[in-house]
């Protein structure tokens, strides 16, 4: 499998295919990259470079102990990038993958970066505070904790078969498939990245990252998201970036990626080549 090893020797497993512009896409808490492969094989079949990695802890990559934060998210995104050599590089982030996304960019800088997108990102502060009335209460992601601590197994199967793809809403067929793939994906990684990584996409603040961002940022959010509320989040990202444009999606749910693929593939393409 390609790997790489990061400046505390963790490796990182990625995928890394195709010729042309890269896009590097950065995946959502428990998942893997796996979650992006609708989006790889289409930038793939139409001429660009697709780059996935398994963040520390999850899918492939080691289950470390430590490093379940921001901070080493980004700097081995960062690692990636330098030894791929990554340039003029659209980069997307779902979720989790949305805070990592903006957290190297305002850690890293913008050199090797043309333009980024959010999707259904955790930015700018997920958590309930003072200063940020409109978040979720403490409560929420303790209660999350516990789950993972105690019934890891049920949970991730509870999750994706509810909220994360709105298959709880009226109406909604939900498919068995994308399912066990959601409680795949998230079994291969380890309980301590996945009990840590909670606090860090739910207690890490981005505001300031955000104010530093400079290159166009597309954020693409759904009203329907269950696991990332959009009155706290997409709307909060746009406005406190520079160049940031929103495009919010009546009714999709958090895992929209995944259950409505060809209309995500089709603005990404077109921001993309804007």
């Amino acid at each position: 499998m390609p790997t790489i090893a990061t400046a505390d020797g963790t490796e990182i497993f990625y995928k890394d295919w195709g010729q042309g512009r890269p896009i590097v896409f950065s995946h959502g808490w428990p998942l893997s990259s796996d979650d992006w492969d609708a989006q790889l094989l289409f930038f793939l079949n139409r001429g660009y470079r697709v780059v996935a990695h398994d963040r520390r802890g999850h899918g492939r990559s080691a289950q470390v102990d430590h490093g379940h934060d921001m901070d080493h998210y980004a700097d081995d995104l960062a690692a990636l990038t330098e030894y791929l050599d990554l340039r003029d590089a659209v980069h997307v982030g779902h979720s989790t993958g949305g805070g990592e996304v903006v957290r190297y960019l305002a850690r890293h800088g913008e050199g090797r970066v043309a333009k980024a997108v959010l999707i259904a990102a955790v930015p700018p502060l997920m958590v309930q505070s003072e200063a940020n009335p409109g978040g979720l209460p403490r409560e929420v992601f303790d209660g999350l904790q516990d789950q993972v601590a105690r019934r890891r197994s049920e949970f991730y199967r509870e999750m994706p078969a509810g909220p994360f793809y709105g298959f709880n809403r009226p109406g909604v067929e939900p498919s068995e498939a994308l399912i066990q793939n959601w409680w795949r994906q998230g079994m291969a990684g380890g309980a301590k990245a996945h009990y840590d990584g909670i606090v860090a996409f739910s207690q890490t603040d981005f505001t300031e990252d955000l104010k530093k961002i400079t290159i166009p940022v597309l954020v693409m959010h759904g009203d329907d998201d269950q696991v990332v509320p959009y009155a706290d989040s997409g709307p909060l990202s746009a406005a406190l970036l520079k160049n940031g444009s929103l495009k919010t999606y009546p009714g999709f749910p958090h895992g929209m990626p995944t259950t409505q693929a060809d209309v995500i593939n089709a603005d990404l393409l077109a921001f993309i080549e804007a």
